[in-house]
This record gives structure tokens, C-alpha cells and sequence, in this order.
């Protein structure tokens, strides 16, 4: 069995199958080394927004997280951690560029690039390969000539020295949210709103030592924490999925804290969104208002329009002129890169999934045998651990290929009739009714295909109760 990528999803998708008793599992890595994610992105304050014990996998509880919220170093060790812990060891520099599946041998014949170049064989291909890999780069007049460092937030530049620069952060997402404060400590920075954040108070502190003892010496301990944390993040899926009384509830929470952190009322307007709550992500932070108030950070309020040299223009006419220009601008979501490289028995998952992401329990896909994608079809959540809901996937890949008998094809309409419950979850939701645009949801179709629409509850209640008749082929009993 062949599982591609070794960040939380490759690495979950190892140890279940392990933990199965599966033991014929390869990991492969495009990357040098473990961590997906957390690998990639390296810009200066990068963090998780999700609590630290609730960001990992349950059976590898952690002690010494050093904050409520993980910095993304720490996040990157505890994967490498855990991965050696588990006997799981990836080979690395080794891309996939491409894999079909085979009818007469019943296998997927996968190539790779890199030091291993011939081909492999395998009868289960598992797709972990994230789905905020590939980073969206924005296609502007003159911004390929522009003279200075010019790099994605994902592909942060530490040879460039920006202390004391002019510095253009284009994007108020999760990253530049968390960058932005961080940078203006040494830089100049003018930061590029097309649209404003709903952000609400972080509450960020470091473990003292006295807690890490008590974590470390009474798993019990991190047991209650991990579940209290757990009910938490289930109590705001209502927030962002459109109950009136919670939304009125959370965008209260989210005006006084800018109205506490912005005292001046233009900044604030400008600062203010005109959309749902919940519709795009809602960030978590403290120090992103202090620093827009405190003028370390100019904010123009509008999207970038293009560059001439090191002039930047901006949609509202404004000129700014600048050393560096950093892209905070989002990854290619709902258009998965890995898709065009992936052959089923009739076409490529980028041709099954031309109108958006679908698959039967957001983990196997018709016409695509003994194929798992995990991570991938309304899979992300927007209320709680995202490490959950892998681990709930992978628990369905382990019962499954552990119960099959042969190949296991997805009848395609369970694939349809799961993609029609979902399409009918989210058709009222802020996600598609909130007046904003965001990266949940596929712009062919206006389909919401990164989000799971409902609990992390519900979504294992439902993978936990799929009892085989998913596949035209099938399983054996004790699955």
C-alpha cells in the first residue's frame, strides 16, 4: 500500500494501517522531511489557531506543548516525534508525478520523481497530500518584474533581510494576520485589505513549568483537557454555520474587540466586515489590531492592482512604493494539484471532480478503485481540530481495507447521494448565503467542497456506520 505524503495525513493514514495490521505500508514525501504544513510555512509568528492538545493525534498525547497555541516549529518536531515513535519512516524527495490504475492486474502503477524512479506497484493508493499545498500566486500587471524580494508567505525568503525595509503584505488571511505584527517589529510595513477579517480575541499564554509536571504525570489530566477542548470547538460549529442567536453572539465578541484595540473610528470602519460571520474564516489574534492602531502597519484598504518597479498600485488608485513584497494570498484549495495526476478506470480526478470535490464519506472516490483521499473532499472543518477528522478517515481506511475482499469500486450513487446530503447541509450556511468569497467553496459550481457542513460528531457517526454497501464490490464482515 502506498500512501503519499508524510505530513498529518500521510503519518496518521501509516499508523492506522500499522495499528490495523497492515504492514506492508510505504510513505513517500516530495520533501526532504516530515511535516507537511508545517514544514512548509516558516514566516516569522506561525502558529497553529486551533488549541495545542487538541492539534495531535489522540493516541500521542503531548505534555510539553510550551503555549495554548503550538508555534509551528513545535508542531513540525511533535510530527517527526510521533512518526519515529511509530516506526514510520517516509522516503523522502520523492514526488508523485503520476499514477493510473492498472484493470488487469487490479493494482495502481504510481511514477515518481526523485531518487526512486522506477515505478510502483501498489493495490491501494492513499492521497494524503493536503490541501493547502500549492500556493496561489496572483496573476497582476508588472508584479513578475518588480525589483525586490517578492515571495509567497509559504515560501518565506530568510535570506532576504527585511529590517529597516519597506515592506507590502498583501493578503489579511490566517497567515498574514499572524506575520504582519511580527514583521513591523524590524520593517515598514503597508499592509494590501481587499477584504477584512472577522478576528477574535486569541487568548494566548505559555504552559508554566508547574503545568507541563502535572500534564506529564497524569494523563487523566490531558485526557479531560483534550475532551473539554473537544466540546468547545463542537459548541462553535453553531457560530459558523449560521444559527442566528450564536452568529449575533460571536460577532458581538468579534466588534468589541476591534472596537477595544482600534480606538480610531475610520480604522475601524475600514476594519470591519460587511459579510456573515462564519462566511470566511474567522481569525484568532491580539497584537494584529494593536499593530494596524499603533501605525507600525499602514493599512490600504483595498486589493492589490499591480506593481510598476517598485511602485505598487493599489484598486483604490493609491501609490505605494516598496522594497519587498510579501503574498499572503491563499493556496490553490478547491482545484487539488495532485488531481491531474491520478487515473482512474475512465478519467483523472481533476476530470471527475471538473465541477468540485466529491467522495462518498470524503474519502473514497467513484470510478477511482481502492483509492482513499484523505484530507480532501469536505474534510476541512471551520469550528474545530482538523486533526479529528483525519483520524476518524484514516480509522475508515484502516476497517476497510482490513474487511475487503478484492477491489473495492464506490458505487457512484453513494458518491451522489452523499454529495446531495451535503449540497442540502450547506445550502443555507453563511459558507454559501454570507456574501463573501472564500475558499470553501469551488467557483465552478458554487459548491461548498473544502467543509464538512456539520460536527465533527456527526461526521464520525457517519463513517463509523458506513457498513460496506458503499462499494459495488463486497466486504467482508468485521469491517
Amino acid at each position: 500500500m502506498l500512501v503519499v505524503g508524510a505530513g498529518f495525513a500521510g503519518i496518521g493514514a501509516a499508523m492506522a494501517l500499522h495499528r490495523g495490521g497492515t504492514d506492508d505500508v510505504l510513505v513517500i514525501e516530495r520533501a526532504a522531511s516530515i511535516g507537511g504544513t508545517w514544514r512548509d510555512n516558516t514566516y516569522p509568528g506561525v502558529a497553529c489557531d486551533v488549541p495545542s492538545h487538541l492539534y495531535g493525534f489522540s493516541a500521542h498525547p503531548n505534555p510539553d506543548w510550551t503555549h495554548v497555541y503550538a508555534r509551528g516549529s513545535e508542531i513540525r518536531s511533535y510530527l517527526e516525534q510521533v512518526a519515529a515513535r511509530e516506526g514510520i519512516r517516509p522516503e523522502f524527495d520523492t514526488a508523485l508525478v503520476g499514477a493510473r490504475w492498472d484493470d488487469e492486474s487490479e493494482t495502481w502503477r504510481i511514477r515518481t520523481a526523485g531518487p526512486r524512479l522506477d515505478e510502483i506497484e501498489a493495490d491501494v493508493l492513499v492521497l494524503a497530500c493536503g490541501r493547502l499545498t500549492e500556493p496561489s500566486i496572483p496573476d497582476l500587471p508588472g508584479l513578475s518584474s518588480f525589483p525586490g524580494p517578492i515571495f509567497h508567505s509559504s515560501r518565506w525568503d530568510h535570506s532576504a533581510d527585511l529590517s529597516g525595509r519597506r515592506v507590502a503584505v498583501v493578503g489579511t488571511g490566517a497567515s498574514a494576520v499572524q506575520l504582519t505584527p511580527v514583521l513591523a517589529e524590524s520593517a515598514d510595513v503597508t499592509l494590501f485589505q481587499r477584504t477584512p477579517a472577522w478576528i477574535v480575541p486569541r487568548g494566548d499564554r505559555p504552559y508554566s513549568a508547574t503545568e507541563q509536571t502535572a500534564f506529564a504525570g497524569d494523563p487523566l489530566l490531558l485526557e479531560e483537557l483534550r475532551d473539554d477542548l473537544y466540546l468547545e470547538g463542537e459548541a462553535r460549529h453553531a457560530s459558523r454555520s449560521g444559527d442566528a442567536q450564536a452568529a449575533a453572539e460571536a460577532r458581538a465578541v468579534a466588534l468589541a474587540h476591534l472596537e477595544a484595540q482600534v480606538p480610531d473610528a475610520a480604522l475601524r470602519r475600514a476594519l470591519t466586515p460587511d459579510y456573515a460571520f462564519g462566511c470566511k474564516r474567522v481569525l484568532l489574534s491580539d497584537d494584529f489590531y494593536p499593530a494596524l492602531a499603533s501605525g507600525r502597519v499602514r493599512l490600504e484598504a483595498s486589493a492589490l492592482a499591480g506593481a510598476s518597479g517598485r511602485t505598487l498600485v493599489a484598486a483604490s488608485g493609491a501609490r505605494h512604493e516598496v522594497d519587498a513584497l510579501v503574498l499572503a494570498t491563499g493556496f490553490a484549495s478547491t482545484r487539488q494539484p495532485y488531481a491531474s495526476l491520478v487515473t482512474g478506470e475512465r478519467d483523472t480526478l481533476a476530470d471527475h471532480w471538473h465541477r468540485g470535490m466529491t467522495a462518498f464519506a470524503s474519502t473514497v472516490v467513484a470510478g477511482f478503485p481502492n483509492l482513499f483521499v484523505l484530507d480532501g473532499p469536505n474534510a476541512a472543518l471551520g469550528h474545530n481540530s482538523s486533526v479529528l477528522m483525519l483520524e476518524e478517515q484514516a480509522a475508515y481506511l484502516a476497517r476497510t481495507v482490513a474487511g475487503r475482499d478484492g477491489v473495492l469500486r464506490v458505487d457512484p450513487a453513494a458518491e451522489a447521494e452523499w454529495t446531495a446530503e451535503i449540497d442540502r447541509a450547506a445550502a443555507s450556511t453563511p459558507w454559501i448565503t454570507g456574501g463573501c468569497r472564500n475558499w470553501y467553496v469551488d467557483d465552478r459550481s458554487g459548491r461548498l467542497t473544502l467543509l464538512w457542513p456539520g460536527t465533527v460528531d456527526a461526521f464520525r457517526q457517519r463513517l463509523r456506520n458506513a457498513d460496506g454497501s458503499e462499494f459495488l464490490q463486497t466486504v467482508k464482515e468485521g469491517m
